[in-house]
């Protein structure tokens, strides 16, 4: 009799006979052998040059002039915050979790052995009738976007939002294979997110780890940008470290010691007006230093009150009303890192970032282990779409991993395993990337730019019968760059802006401005920024 493998926890590695033993970080991570971490990107002179989302300050009038002078950013670049999901190993996308169906679209379904291929069971897959629910499938749609009813990423994101923010998401699937437990998959999009315009008041880029990609998975090398490389954090008193605003602040509150900045300036401006340098560029001299009091004013209006920044002190991200429970938090490093990389995309003090989770190659020969990490990274998932509803910015945030796995459909009975096929190895072609949004006036409508209907454009390409997907549907669909492409577009597209592709991005591979309507997913959301 074959011996029943054991369900491991979240915090258990994998390990596999027919693995090479782990040698590089990525094997490591993918593996559950090590934790990613949160990741902070420090800004470049050039930062403080970005669209101001909004002001907030409440400086003194000829002080906050000065600040619009100096173009010192408040609350971003005006951008919608872009936070991607980076599952390490080669996670289940398609069928057990968002429905991919052929060309007609999600409910275009598979054969019953594609769907056995991608883990449900004949007695679970899509069109049948549901006996627990009495239902007459198992397909919720209740994000939009169509998922299996028992979809564990689903079942964590419902965990975490509330009816009113479910009711104002949306979201797409992109078939697209990859290779399976490799770094070299061009899969993160950061850099060309940022060229499309999002930038943070404090940072540009926020990711799990200190390369040149952010994450786990590279960045394509035409995407490149080295002065908004990302830099390392992985607990929220990094995040409060970003900002000194001196020890003025302390010894008198808040205000009086903005006031004192504000009184500093206004002397030093009139004694800038006396004298003169004696360097030639004078004028210029005089305004860095004008901007230099006039910024320390602004970080201590701005910061000198700890919960600005500070995700543990934020009240509808920990505690009874939380998104999280303190427990919660403490005991999770996973609800840390998205707490700490959330706080600081969704209110613009970063541009866009990258939640990394390791152990996401969990073909071992058993579901729960899988079961358990896809809810784990589903309630990551929904706490950022939560967030995101109670700040009252739009959101969107995009999910990928480095490959996929297969079933070959045996049956896991127990708890965990939920009655679903137990995964049994690596498999590229059974691979796909999703994304959702979020806006706060309303549910996202998908793209009514032509004539072929919203189910093509929340599918962006599609599954052969068998459960792989087809290579020739998309340009995406057999090449990671021009996945990231695919994902940029649609970013841009969310602006109103897809127009720019041809701009910022002249070498892209999406074709015609025809073949990538058929790339977009939704209508504008906002007009070109957010104000």
């Amino acid at each position: 009799m074959r011996r029943k493998k054991r369900a491991l926890r979240n915090d258990e590695p994998l390990t596999f006979a027919d693995h090479a033993a782990p040698v590089t970080r990525r094997d490591f991570l993918g593996r559950g052998l090590l934790a990613g971490a949160g990741v902070l990107a420090g800004p470049t002179v050039f930062g403080l040059f970005a669209n101001p989302r909004e002001a907030r300050a409440a400086l003194s009038p000829d002080i906050e002039t000065l600040r619009q002078n100096c173009g010192i950013a408040v609350q971003g670049a005006g951008k919608i915050p872009f936070i991607c999901f980076d599952l390490a190993g080669g996670a289940n996308i398609a069928g057990s979790n968002v429905l991919t169906g052929k060309a007609g679209g999600q409910l275009d379904f598979l054969t019953t052995a594609g769907y056995s291929r991608l883990g449900l069971p004949g007695d679970m897959i899509p069109p049948l009738q549901n006996p627990q629910t009495g239902t007459n499938d198992f397909i919720d749609e209740s994000l939009g976007l169509a998922f299996h009813t028992d979809s564990s990423f689903l079942r964590g994101i419902l965990e975490r939002v509330s009816p009113a923010t479910m009711a104002n998401i949306h979201g797409a699937v992109i078939p697209a294979r990859s290779e399976n437990d490799t770094g070299n998959n061009p899969h993160n999009p950061m850099y060309g997110i940022f060229r499309a315009g999002a930038d943070g008041e404090l940072l540009t880029l926020v990711g799990s780890r200190s390369s040149d990609s952010g994450g786990n998975s590279m960045a394509p090398d035409g995407f490149m940008d080295p002065t908004v490389r990302p830099t390392k954090i992985d607990r929220a008193g990094d995040v409060t470290g970003l900002v000194d605003t001196g020890k003025l602040v302390g010894l008198l509150d808040q205000a009086d010691a903005v006031a004192v900045m504000e009184s500093i300036q206004r002397i030093s401006d009139m004694k800038l007006d006396r004298v003169s340098t004696g360097i030639t560029q004078d004028d210029v001299v005089k305004e860095l230093v004008r901007c230099g009091y006039v910024k320390a004013a602004d970080l201590s209006d701005r910061f000198g009150d700890p919960s600005t920044l500070n995700p543990e002190l934020d009240t509808d991200i920990i505690g009874p009303s939380g998104i999280f429970s303190q427990a919660e938090y403490d005991a999770e490093s996973n609800f840390r890192k998205t707490a700490a990389v959330m706080k600081l995309v969704v209110n613009g003090f970063a541009g866009a970032g990258t939640i990394e989770m390791g152990g996401f190659d969990y073909h071992t020969g058993e579901r729960g282990t899988g079961e358990r990490r896809d809810l784990m990274a589903g309630r990551c998932m929904g706490a950022c779409l939560e967030y995101a509803a109670r700040v009252g910015v739009p959101l969107m945030m995009y999910v990928f991993s480095d490959g996929s796995v297969a079933s070959n459909g045996r049956i896991d009975e127990s708890v965990d395993g939920r009655g679903k096929g137990e995964w049994t190895g690596d498999n590229s072609s059974t691979a796909a990337s999703f994304f959702l949004v979020y806006d706060p006036n309303g549910q996202p409508v998908p793209f009514t730019g032509d004539a072929l209907g919203p189910e093509r454009h929340i599918q962006i390409g599609y599954f052969r019968g068998d459960g792989s997907v087809e290579t020739a549907s998309t340009p995406a669909a057999n090449n990671v760059n021009l996945l990231v492409e695919t994902v940029i577009l649609n970013y841009l597209a969310l602006h109103g802006e897809q127009g720019q592709l041809d701009v910022l991005f002249p070498q892209h591979g999406l074709g015609n401005a025809t073949l990538r309507d058929s790339l977009t997913a939704f209508d504008p959301i906002v007009n070109g920024t957010i104000t």
